[in-house]
């Protein structure tokens, strides 16, 4: 059996990313989804669909509460979500500090007593809202970190992978290759906000309504 973890927010790129390693011939799946404080819980539900619908043989949810910290949109009751600006130089305030070193460590410690070697996450660095912990030279010195710092790693020697697929993909890419894989995007969940609709207006929101676009697609939220 190949195994695997794949970090599922219920988002598009982590659904993606878990339709992908199935595809790959990972047919034993696990799947880590995190409560850090968000406002809603949008995200949770459709990653619970989500797992539901690809038959992951386990479904982990974590309670982290990177809340306790002040400064991020997505968790500071004090703060709104800003409307987004896909030609932004700064990194907007929906940046959880360091979320995914922090979401990568706990997949590892799970890898670790499960002695499973790959684990996935749906980052990229090309269509993406600037997040410093999205990109290629922070996942290849992640990946160093976990082999060191696990006993799978470090001295049982079995390397620890962590796979980014999309890294050098836009997220139109993302899209036409969810398609082929049949991702059921009307599970997915991306606004930052939680109302009923995604509110269109959010980096995120911003982001996959480009995607649909430039892949000819049409969003099952949107319809």
């Amino acid at each position: 059996m190949k195994k695997a973890i794949v970090l599922l927010s219920g988002g598009l790129d982590s659904t993606t990313a878990l339709y992908l390693a199935k595809n790959q011939g990972f047919d034993e799946l696990y799947a880590i989804t995190f409560l850090y404080g968000q406002k809603h819980d949008k995200e949770l539900k459709s990653a619970q669909a989500v797992a539901k619908a690809v038959g992951v043989k386990e479904h982990k949810i974590v309670n982290l509460l990177l809340n306790q910290w002040h400064g991020c949109s997505l968790t500071d009751p004090d703060m709104e979500v800003e409307d987004g600006d896909t030609g932004r130089n700064n990194i907007p305030d929906t940046y959880v500090p360091a979320r995914n070193m922090v979401f990568l460590s706990v997949a590892a410690s799970w890898a670790d007593a499960l002695d499973i070697t790959d684990i996935f996450i749906g980052v990229s660095e090309v269509d993406y809202s600037g997040y410093v912990d999205c990109r290629e030279e922070f996942i290849k010195a992640m990946e160093d970190a976990v082999n060191l710092g696990t006993v799978l790693g470090a001295e049982k020697k079995q390397h620890i992978t962590i796979h980014a697929p999309f890294m050098h993909m836009t997220k139109a890419e993302e899209v036409k290759l969810g398609k082929r894989l049949g991702v059921d995007f009307g599970l997915t969940w991306t606004c930052y906000r939680g109302n009923d609709k995604p509110c269109g207006t959010c980096d995120s929101c911003l982001l996959r309504a480009k995607a649909f676009a430039e892949a000819g697609e049409t969003d099952p939220l949107t319809v």
